[in-house]
């Protein structure tokens, strides 16, 4: 019995057009008997055969071409190769002598005849693969003009089967937009915030921790703003899947990633780093970890101030906060300030004059149009007309909106009274990172001078007189500026 290979293969593309396994591998076997041939050797591929590059076939020629058996065993000539390179390859075995079968065509490969149909049938089948190639890129590109992504989804997002847009995924779409906000504060490399991000548990849907190249991808994949692009072709089209993160903040990272001078990694990032200055040279102190402790040191050369440690920094501002915030018998004070301002502030019969005057205009613009369509007046006199009246109405448009809205009042007061009363509270509750952010709008300047610190505190904060004149002032006082002051205050607290 001569010894011969058997060579199966699917393609990973689902295509519906081709045999299973076990099927070609039984009638393959049924062949082999019926004709007293001896398979030594099965080789199995998941591979599309319209492409060069397959391993196991590769290996299969390889070993032919030594020697190793007699000959090959294929189920039908579209499972050994639909394309032209590779169908030359199984032309040149059997040039070499190779005896090359086809279990489910009965060919002689030796005559003129059978080589001629089987290279008919090679040709049919390239052909069906260039057909079914161009169908699926019609399909394709009809999903991609619905806003649909075709292909799997991203990390970050899951897929719920075709013709329908992906979702967000539950568990890795925070991490996904943390890795973004992240990179955006420019307060770490590719390798530091890879590290941050393993260390709060994103991980993949593989259930392992992701990797560089995937955090890679992930930055500079526009799908996560709602814009499918291909990489292949450039070409961008409108998803209609939900957007894990801005534009804004997709394009600033792609800033910060093109510029070079950004920072590489920050190995310690101090709560008040570059917040104090030094007394004698002016400049920003460092932070440096120190058996277990922040210092703030000054590197100037030759400069006499000294370290202060971060613990003891915070206690000092602290303490400085208790001082200045006001106390119980002011709370009340200006609660009863406020109301009384709010009565004023509220100018509800103005309001109503001119929502009144904003009816009469109305009204007559209707008339006017009436008058035009019945002959009463001509085209210019309807032209000027109309254009004093939309000016009158535009200019009352604008002096309501400069009332301003009673409840906003009320609730940037009541906030700004509990920031006032409890400041020192809400520092000491606060985190590292909002306590930097305190720090830098309660205090306009922080110096370290010697041993000492110096704290000067906002002014809104050291004079309680002046919240009182700036939320109790007369009703016709321009407050504009000092209510957007307030208002920038509070969120800063995210009250």
């Amino acid at each position: 019995m001569t010894k011969y290979f058997a060579y199966t293969r699917v393609s990973t593309v689902k295509q519906g057009d081709g045999v299973s396994l076990d099927a070609q591998r039984d009638a393959i076997a049924a062949y082999a008997a019926k004709h007293s041939l001896t398979i030594t050797a099965w080789f199995e591929e998941k591979e599309t055969a319209a492409k060069r590059g397959r391993p196991v076939f590769n290996s299969t020629v390889a070993a032919l071409r030594r020697g190793t058996a007699a000959g090959l065993i294929v189920h039908k000539i579209d499972r050994s190769a639909r394309n032209f390179s590779d169908w030359a390859m199984v032309g040149e075995l059997i040039d070499s002598g190779v005896d090359v079968r086809f279990a489910h065509e009965s060919l002689d490969m030796n005559s003129r005849g059978g080589r001629l149909t089987a290279d008919i049938q090679a040709v049919i089948a390239a052909d069906y693969v260039r057909n079914l190639r161009e169908e699926c890129i019609k399909g394709i590109e009809g999903r991609l003009k619905q806003g649909l992504y075709p292909f799997k989804a991203p990390i970050g997002y899951l897929d719920q089967g075709p013709g329908k847009p992906k979702v967000l995924d539950p568990m890795r779409a925070p991490f996904v937009r943390q890795a973004f906000e992240l990179y955006a504060s420019q307060q770490h490399s590719f390798r530091s915030l890879l590290e941050e991000l393993h260390r709060r548990g994103f991980m993949n849907t593989s259930g392992k921790l992701i990797t560089m190249g995937c955090l890679e991808n992930l930055l500079n994949n526009p799908f996560y703003h709602g814009k499918i692009v291909l990489k292949r072709t450039g070409r961008a089209y409108d998803g209609i899947h939900e957007p894990i993160i801005e534009q804004a903040l997709f394009d600033c990272v792609q800033k910060f990633k093109s510029n070079k001078q950004i920072k590489k990694r920050t190995t310690h990032n101090h709560s008040f780093r570059r917040l104090i200055k030094c007394g004698g040279c002016q400049r920003s102190l460092c932070g440096e970890l120190q058996k277990g402790h922040v210092y703030m040191r000054c590197h100037t050369r030759d400069c006499p101030t000294n370290t202060i440690r971060q613990d003891q920094l915070e206690a000092e501002i602290g303490a400085t906060l208790v001082s200045v915030q006001i106390n119980d018998a002011d709370h009340r004070r200006l609660q009863v300030a406020i109301k009384r301002w709010l009565r004023r502030r509220s100018r509800a019969g103005d309001l109503q004059a001119i929502d009144l005057q904003l009816t009469n205009l109305a009204q007559r613009q209707e008339q006017l149009t009436d008058a035009l369509l019945d002959g009463l007046i001509d085209k210019e006199v309807f032209a000027e007309r109309k254009e004093r009246l939309l000016s009158d109405r535009q200019a009352l448009e604008q002096s309501r909106t400069q009332i301003g809205d009673i409840a906003t009042d009320e609730r940037l007061a009541r906030n700004f009274l509990e920031l006032a009363k409890h400041v020192a509270l809400l520092y000491q509750m606060a985190d590292s990172q909002k306590k930097r952010r305190l720090t830098k709008i309660l205090f306009s300047n922080r110096i370290l001078t010697g041993k000492n610190l110096y704290l000067t505190p906002q002014k809104w904060l050291t004079d309680t007189q002046w919240a009182i004149s700036v939320l109790c002032g007369p009703p016709d006082q321009d407050r504009t500026r000092t209510k957007e002051q307030i208002a920038n205050v509070i969120r800063e607290f995210d009250l």
